[in-house]
């Protein structure tokens, strides 16, 4: 999994330390047989292992781990996304659950916020959870979201346009049953008294999972149009009362309370650009249905051999090819990641929740659209900007950035 190892003796520490390059990296220490392998990442592999591995100092207190270790095993990184994901791959190798300190403990991964809508109950709901319970459910779920409250406040205020029940027990209807404040104020079909038949309650969840499904999409193409009706008859007081309505909708859908990420996981496909260990090239992870796969580099100057024509000496190159359809290609050659487990899809969920959150991140996010195609030419400028994100503290020459228009100037003269 990691693509260096080195033999360490302390008798050669000081040619094992020259070695080492300076640079971010995940890394693991292991010690006589059956012991306990010491993983981490840093940001600079050489001063981080000189630190544990050189002699200790006398009375000294920080960890030192000269003696137990005889290997060490490490891969370079490019971002601190990619060392994340490489060093939840190798924890949740070494220590499992059924460890006391596992791999989640290790990492403090919490779960991502999520809305269920739950289509096994025969009266379903709709409800916040952080836990997807089984992989081939019925139930839909959407997100993740920012925090339980931010996805509580967007479900509430979605509900508020339907008359779907929000009451968290199973309904056994009962004409004597008294019901609650949401059926007394007309927000509720209440199916617990029978007030409603079971096909008007199906159809009310209906549009609720058009709503969820759509990103809210569904209802202001139906308000939109109720609206233009009302207008055409000249009802003016219910064309402004639907016009309110939508004003109400679009606050409830904007970027704070509805972010883009925030979508049905079934949907949730898209590639993301960090910046890679390699010169002029960046590392693409794609997403499939909320699941990471392995990252593979992309080059952005196309390395294209020569070929020689045949019967003579004359050197024939290959036609330069777009940006886009060498990403193009390059994302349709990587595997989608196909979840072990409920567990595993809600750590992958987990991990892109909190990379996107964060107010400061290193990389960019590119979702497919409606029809499941990833954005190539916003993917393209995303992969100069992140480029040139890589190389911006350095002063002077910027090679990565030169290849990338480069590339682009022989895209446009072919």
């Amino acid at each position: 999994m990691l693509s260096r190892r080195i033999e360490f003796a302390p008798e050669r520490d000081a040619a094992i330390f020259a070695e080492l390059p300076g640079a971010p990296a995940v890394f693991i220490m292991r010690g006589e047989r059956g012991s306990e392998p010491y993983v981490s990442k840093t940001s600079d592999l050489k001063r981080r292992l000189t630190r544990l591995l050189s002699a200790p100092e006398e009375q000294g207190k920080r960890l030192n781990l000269r003696e137990r270790c005889r290997t060490i095993d490490y891969t370079l990184t490019g971002s601190d996304f990619e060392s994340g994901f490489l060093l939840y791959t190798i924890l949740r190798r070494e220590f499992p659950r059924n460890l006391p300190r596992n791999y989640r403990e290790r990492l403090k991964l919490r779960f991502a916020p999520l809305i269920k809508l739950n289509l096994e109950n025969p009266y379903p709901r709709a409800y916040v959870t952080r836990r997807i319970g089984k992989l081939h459910s019925t139930s839909r779920y959407y997100g993740p979201f920012a925090s339980r409250a931010g996805a509580e406040k967007f479900l509430n205020d979605a509900l508020d346009f339907f008359k779907m029940r929000r009451c968290d027990f199973d309904l056994n209807p009962d004409p004597g049953f008294p019901g609650c404040m949401y059926s007394e104020m007309k927000m509720c079909l209440a199916p617990c008294f029978k007030g409603c038949t079971d096909d008007e309650y199906r159809h009310e969840v209906a549009q609720v999972r058009d709503f969820l499904e759509s990103g809210g999409q569904s209802l202001e193409r139906n308000l939109a149009e109720q609206r233009e009706k009302a207008s055409a008859e000249l009802q003016f007081e219910a064309a402004a009362a639907i016009h309110g309505r939508m004003e109400k909708l679009c606050g409830i859908l904007g970027a704070t309370s509805l972010p883009e990420i925030a979508r049905p996981i079934e949907k949730l496909n898209a590639v993301m650009v960090q910046p890679s260990a390699g010169k002029g090239a960046v590392s693409l992870f794609k997403i499939t249905r909320g699941m990471i796969a392995e990252p593979v580099s992309f080059a952005v100057e196309e390395k294209t051999e020569a070929a020689s024509a045949a019967g003579g000496g004359a050197v024939k190159k290959a036609a330069p090819r777009s940006m886009e359809s060498r990403i193009a290609e390059c994302l349709a050659q990587i595997p989608e990641a196909q979840p072990a487990s409920a567990i595993e899809l809600n750590e992958h969920l987990a991990i892109v929740k909190r990379w996107y959150y964060r107010s400061r991140k290193t990389g960019e996010i590119f979702l497919t659209d409606e029809r499941g195609e990833f954005p190539l030419r916003r993917i393209v400028r995303g992969i100069g900007r992140v480029l040139r994100g890589e190389k911006a503290e350095a002063a002077g020459s910027d090679e990565a950035h030169r290849a990338y228009w480069l590339a682009r100037t022989r895209e446009e003269e072919s």
